[in-house]
């Protein structure tokens, strides 16, 4: 594997590269877009580059999104839009835990006038089952460590899949669904924008594969996923990446980070043709 330092971008979690831009998120919602070329010209000057522009995602004051996980899809709110939709996950909300949205993904325009981005929340997607023991979680007298399961999309296939650690059973489990219409959905009083409920009877399949420690950001590449995980450079949460194959449905690699000497968390992953971006 060919590694390149390239240089230290803003934003803890996940993210998502378009076009010319990077776009890295924040825990709060806030997101900082670079410039791909910029990027790369602020690493050979060994310069910390500059943001091209930052903005926050609508609606945070009723939604936490973590943003662990963030894709854009394959769908256009307008078809002048020069982005696609863009999913980002709750993950981790603690600080909703009478509603702590459970396998929910939020689905956003984004738009730019210039250097100036705005994003609209136009849809929630939710997983219906997490609490189905034959499906989801692992049990309920066990209790899961992060029950909020991740996602990610295969644009070109459009699918979406979700996955869950299932900590009783110490197995990941994935599920694939065909990725939603931007028309799906039920009006939701509470978010102002329809809300799709992806149930059992919706699952296109699912397989379980090695366990995965603390997920963190992922994406799909050539069919495949590529999933980050690990949360301290230790022996039970190391640093690492693994490469999935739903085809397969197995594990087809599992790569340590500190082979390479990176050993903080790791956070974002996406590409841009057959260039992988990450950050930690």
């Amino acid at each position: 594997m060919n590694i390149q330092y390239l240089t230290k971008i803003v934003g803890g979690q996940d993210g998502a590269v378009w076009g010319d831009y990077l776009f890295r998120f924040g825990p709060d919602g806030v997101c900082c877009v670079y410039n791909i070329e910029q990027l790369s010209s602020s690493a050979s000057e060994g310069k910390m580059p500059e943001k091209f522009s930052s903005f926050k995602l609508e609606k945070t004051e009723i939604i936490k999104p973590h943003s662990n996980s963030v894709m854009f899809g394959n769908e256009y709110y307008s078809s002048e839009d020069e982005f696609p939709l863009l999913y980002t996950n709750i993950y981790n909300n603690h600080a909703k835990e009478e509603d702590p949205l459970k396998g929910v993904c939020c689905v956003y325009r984004i738009q730019r006038d210039g250097t100036a981005f705005s994003s609209t929340l136009v849809q929630i997607i939710q997983i219906g089952f997490v609490e189905d023991e034959c499906y989801w979680s692992s049990s309920k007298d066990h209790g899961d460590v992060r029950p909020y399961g991740n996602f990610t999309i295969d644009r070109q296939a459009g699918i979406y899949y979700a996955f869950t650690m299932r900590d009783q059973c110490h197995s990941t489990r994935y599920f694939s669904f065909p990725l939603p219409n931007l028309r799906d959905g039920i009006d939701d009083e509470k978010f102002g924008v329809k809300k799709v409920t992806l149930t059992v009877s919706d699952i296109t399949e699912y397989f379980d594969c090695e366990y995965h420690r603390y997920i963190q950001g992922a994406c799909t590449h050539n069919g495949k996923i590529y999933s980050l995980e690990g949360f301290t450079n230790d022996v039970k949460n190391p640093p690492a990446l693994r490469v999935i194959s739903p085809e397969n449905k197995c594990q087809e690699r599992y790569i340590p980070f500190s082979d390479f000497g990176l050993t903080v968390e790791p956070e974002f992953i996406d590409f841009k043709d057959d260039v992988c971006y990450y950050a930690d």
